[in-house]
């Protein structure tokens, strides 16, 4: 009798994926401490635009910022999902401290190399900080955030990381936090903005080659826990961008007919030549989109804050 195998939730996702009849592959497992470290890079690239946004609507308008999320006498907790390096974040924190807020920082991240980082340096940039960092998929620790009710919740959500879902799963996801969240709390979400093709196309196919290994990464990541034999060299990088939908797509294009063992679940895939597995969704937006979207997933605006350029905004929401 064959034993059973027990397949962790990386493993069924990627086999769901890899087995459909249009191959798609979950963003969420890009982000491993290898992932991680590209991502990094990506950031600093002169190409990726997003950073430098987001950088200059906080440091131009920290005050306020705070001034939009801050009540007076008011203990919160800010909850960063997806926190990365905290880049960033580091700035809100600084200027909410500078001013004796009341507050404690609670980042969670899927890596957990990049929480216990984050969480060492900001104990040495920020000491009077009060901190504890989550690991672990932030859909899954939203139950955990649920259970410190009655303590007021600003829930970062930056990056532009709102555009990696599809409309479903954007609406569910913003169910799930609005489902953890009182009168009061509030969310911060970055959203990118839809604008030349050129630049976008630049953001997410770099001349550096960071995007392309970025996402192979992946396809390393299943080599090395499912004990796969995926040839990475053996597939390319592409990035395409509607600039009416304002969907950028990215997917992995395998460049010859050929079979991938994955030894751990005992499947075989079989890939044509130029067949693309999908791998991630950076949607774009304009106000409208954002206004809609806040209004179905019942939400209201309070503020967006915009960069000069009109590139980004990060948009404050509340319960309605």
């Amino acid at each position: 009798m064959q034993e059973e195998i027990i397949l962790t939730q990386f493993a069924q996702d990627i086999l769901k994926g890899l087995s459909a009849n249009k191959k798609f592959l979950s963003s969420k497992y890009f982000y491993d401490d290898k992932g991680s470290r590209i991502f990094q890079q990506i950031m600093q690239m002169p190409e990726y635009y997003l950073t430098d946004c987001e950088l200059e609507i906080f440091k131009t308008q920290k005050q306020e910022i705070f001034n939009a999320i801050t009540k007076k006498d008011t203990h919160y907790e800010l909850i960063e999902l997806g926190a990365g390096d905290g880049l960033k974040t580091k700035i809100l924190l600084s200027h909410f401290l500078s001013q004796q807020c009341d507050f404690e920082y609670i980042p969670i991240d899927i890596s957990g190399k990049a929480v216990n980082n984050l969480v060492h340096d900001l104990k040495n940039e920020l000491p009077s900080l009060k901190t504890h960092g989550k690991v672990g998929d932030y859909f899954k620790l939203i139950d955990e955030i649920n259970q410190t009710d009655g303590i007021r919740k600003i829930l970062l959500f930056l990056g532009s990381n709102i555009g990696n879902y599809s409309e479903s799963e954007t609406l569910d996801f913003l169910g799930k936090l609005k489902s953890v969240m009182q009168s009061g709390d509030m969310i911060l979400i970055g959203f990118d903005l839809k604008k030349n093709p050129a630049t976008i196309l630049k953001a997410y196919n770099d001349p550096q080659g960071y995007t392309a290994a970025f996402n192979l990464n992946l396809l390393s990541r299943i080599n090395r826990e499912l004990n796969a034999n995926f040839e990475v060299n053996s597939f390319k990088h592409q990035e395409v961008y509607d600039p009416e939908n304002g969907k950028a797509e990215s997917f992995l294009i395998s460049l010859q007919k050929q079979k991938v063992e994955i030894r751990n679940l005992g499947e075989i895939i079989s890939f044509e030549k130029d067949e693309r597995i999908f791998m991630e969704i950076s949607q774009k937006y304009d106000d409208e989109m954002i206004s809609d979207l806040a209004k179905k997933s019942g939400f209201k605006i309070v503020r967006n804050f915009y960069d000069q350029r009109l590139f980004y905004t990060n948009s404050l929401w509340t319960l309605k």
